[in-house]
C-alpha cells in the first residue's frame, strides 16, 4: 500500500538565507527530539556549480502507541524501546539558479512504515511586462517557495502473507487434482488474511500521514526561529541561539559528556 501527502508554503526570506538556515536548523526550540547531526558526505561539483550533501540525523523517536497496538507482541524485539532512530538526508543546492532539493527517509522500522519526504526550495520569479510587451522573468528575492511531497509505504505482513499464499495455492492445487470433475468452486484461501493485511497497512500509513502533517508545521516554525535570528543578528546570533538551545536541552555539559559519564558509572557530586 502507498499513500502520498503534498503541501506547499513559502518563507518570507530570500533563498540564500533559507538554504543556509536549512543546514543550521538543528537544534531549535521546535526540534528538541534531534540528538545529533553528522555530515557523512559533502562535495561541490565545479561543472554544475552545485553542492551535494548527505547527512545523518539521530532523533529521539518511538513508534506511535496507536501503531504499536496494531502489531503482534514481540515483533519489534527491543527496537521499539530504544527511543532513537536514524534519518538519512540528501540535498542538492544550486545557488546560481536559486533552488534546492532535499530527500529524507527513515532507516528504522522500514518493514512497518517507510516515510520518504522530498522538498524543493525555489526562488520564485516575478513576471514584468516591458515596454515592448514581452514578458521578462526577474528574481523575486524576498520569498522562497517550498513544495513538499511525502510518500508512505507500509509493507507490514507482506512477507508472511506471500508465504501463506504459496502454501494455500499448493494445497488448493492438490485438492483440485483429487477432485477433478467436481462442479464445486471453492473460494481461494487467504482472502480474509489479505484483506486484514491491506487494512492494517492503510491504517499504519494514515497514522504516519497525520504525524507528518504535525511535524511539517513544527519544522516550519523551527526554520522561522533560525531565520529570525539570522535577520536580527546574522550568523553570530544563529550560532549563539544554537548553543543556548543545546544547553537548554542537555545542560552545560552537552549530551555526549553526560552519556560518557553514565557509561563509566560516574555521577555528579552535586
Amino acid at each position: 500500500m502507498v499513500k502520498f501527502y503534498d503541501s506547499s508554503f513559502s518563507y518570507d526570506y530570500p533563498f540564500p538565507a533559507v538554504s543556509l538556515a536549512y543546514f543550521l536548523r538543528y537544534p531549535n526550540p521546535y526540534a528538541k527530539h534531534v540528538l545529533s547531526t553528522d555530515v557523512i558526505d559533502r562535495h561541490f561539483d565545479s561543472t554544475s556549480q552545485r553542492l551535494y550533501t548527505t547527512r545523518l540525523h539521530l532523533k529521539r523517536s518511538k513508534l506511535p502507541p496507536t501503531i504499536l497496538k496494531l502489531l503482534p507482541k514481540g515483533i519489534l524485539g527491543s527496537s521499539s524501546d530504544s527511543g532513537q532512530s536514524y534519518i538519512l538526508e540528501k540535498s542538492i543546492v544550486d545557488v546560481k539558479e536559486g533552488w534546492m532539493t532535499t530527500e529524507t527517509r527513515n532507516l528504522e522500522w522500514t518493514g512497518i512504515l517507510s516515510v520518504i519526504e522530498k522538498q524543493s526550495y525555489i526562488r520564485p520569479a516575478r513576471d514584468n511586462i516591458s515596454d515592448g510587451g514581452s514578458t521578462l522573468s526577474e528574481p523575486q528575492n524576498d520569498t522562497t517557495e517550498v513544495k513538499t511531497s511525502t510518500t508512505f509505504v507500509s509493507r507490514f505482513g507482506q512477507g508472511g502473507h506471500r508465504t501463506a499464499r504459496r502454501k494455500a495455492e499448493v494445497v488448493s492445487n492438490s485438492k483440485d487434482s483429487l477432485a477433478e470433475g467436481s462442479d464445486d468452486v471453492r473460494p481461494k484461501r487467504g482472502f480474509l488474511s489479505s484483506w486484514s493485511t491491506s487494512s492494517l497497512q492503510r491504517t499504519i500509513e494514515a497514522i504516519g500521514m497525520r504525524r507528518t502533517r504535525e511535524a511539517l508545521l513544527k519544522s516550519k516554525d523551527g526554520m522561522n526561529v533560525v531565520l529570525g535570528r539570522m535577520r536580527s543578528g546574522g550568523l553570530v546570533e544563529v550560532l549563539e541561539g544554537m548553543r543556548k538551545d543545546r544547553e537548554a536541552m542537555y545542560g552545560p555539559e552537552g549530551p555526549w559528556k553526560r552519556t560518557w559519564k553514565q557509561g563509566r558509572g560516574l555521577e555528579d557530586d552535586e
